[in-house]
């Protein structure tokens, strides 16, 4: 079955698309084990994401992943790091086979562009602890809590991280210094972005130099550097009750601990609870797994690569709606960051 050309797809509305792509999930279903009573659209961003309900309720989480981000080793290698997360005693969504034992199928539709990459992850309970934008909802008592047991559970994934020994042909990318500030970022050359004003791109220019020196500097030692989750916002942190768990490994790879922890906290960074959050964060990792003050005044450096990724995120979806939307306060986010950085 051949697709048509991804122009076509680009050029719909998203509720076509959106329509389009459900159809899809819904054949790709077949390829489980499973008796499946409805399928339930989460998110459609990058991947298209479904919750799956059988006669129980939600059994599963159904991903249609966007054409060309992961090689099939690399979607492969995904499912290994998940599984062996869940064998050392950490909860995260596991893998569900299909029927062929796959950890994934390719599945086509005459109208999407593909074939499509598509997996299915066991369910996982709790809420969101947040969403970009939104401000943190609770008593600074429970945000403290939390946010320690987050720091925790990264340290967790870190120590394992290290001490595993991944299977032979293990691919993930690398958010090193070439993800980072290369000539070709893993999600574009954010200092291109045409919202910018001749200003802001030569900040963003500067900081890009920044950057490259300050991480070649750093270096990628194993206390400071490993593989990562890469995604930690409130978005991809579910809670129950306090107990915080992650989801959504779609961009984990290789790169430094200092860039998860940004991560998690970017977002929140303008928020009256910031510092406490900040705070009760690095106290939590540092439960689990030592990180030393010299390397903890990085963080400004982190958060200011943190948010130029944003930019070069925004760059290469410029038609896309979501990228319309986020982009002023992306831009307004990442200059702060930056200028907070070289003030240093």
């Amino acid at each position: 079955m051949s697709a048509e050309p991804a122009v076509a797809f680009s050029a719909l509305e998203p509720a076509e698309q959106a329509r389009l792509l459900q159809e899809l999930a819904e054949r790709a279903a077949a390829y489980w084990p499973l008796e499946v009573h409805r399928i339930e659209p989460i998110k459609i961003r990058e991947n298209a994401v479904y919750a799956v309900y059988t006669a129980e309720g939600p059994h599963a989480v159904l991903r249609v992943h966007r054409l060309g981000y992961h090689s099939d080793a690399a979607l492969e290698s995904e499912a290994q790091w998940m599984q062996a997360l869940a064998h050392s005693g950490i909860e995260v969504p596991q893998p569900i086979p299909s029927r062929a034992g796959r950890p994934f199928e390719r599945v086509e539709h005459a109208r999407v562009p593909g074939p499509r990459q598509v997996d299915m992850l066991g369910w996982i309970q709790g809420r969101q602890l947040g969403e970009v934008g939104a401000e943190l909802a609770g008593e600074p008592a429970w945000i403290e809590r939390v946010y320690g047991t987050i720091g925790e559970l990264m340290a967790a994934m870190h120590n394992q991280a290290n001490a595993w020994q991944p299977p032979p042909r293990f691919q993930r990318h690398r958010w090193d210094v070439e993800g980072l500030a290369g000539e070709r970022p893993l999600w574009g050359r954010f200092w291109e972005l045409e919202a910018l004003s001749a200003s802001q791109c030569d900040l963003f220019r500067r900081m890009r130099l920044h950057i490259a020196e300050a991480l070649a500097r750093y270096g990628d030692a194993p206390d400071r550097f490993g593989l990562i989750h890469a995604d930690l916002v409130p978005e991809n942190i579910l809670v129950l009750g306090d107990r915080p768990r992650v989801i959504d490994f779609d961009d984990a790879g290789y790169g430094w601990h200092l860039f998860d922890l940004a991560t998690t906290l970017y977002f929140i960074r303008c928020e009256r609870y910031y510092a406490l959050a900040r705070d009760a964060l690095i106290a939590g990792y540092r439960r689990r797994r030592a990180l030393a003050a010299e390397h903890l005044r990085l963080l400004p450096l982190f958060l200011a690569a943190r948010g130029t990724t944003y930019l070069g995120w925004v760059h290469t979806r410029k038609g896309e709606q979501v990228a319309r939307e986020l982009t002023p306060q992306l831009i307004e986010l990442a200059v702060a960051a930056c200028e907070d950085c070289l003030a240093q």
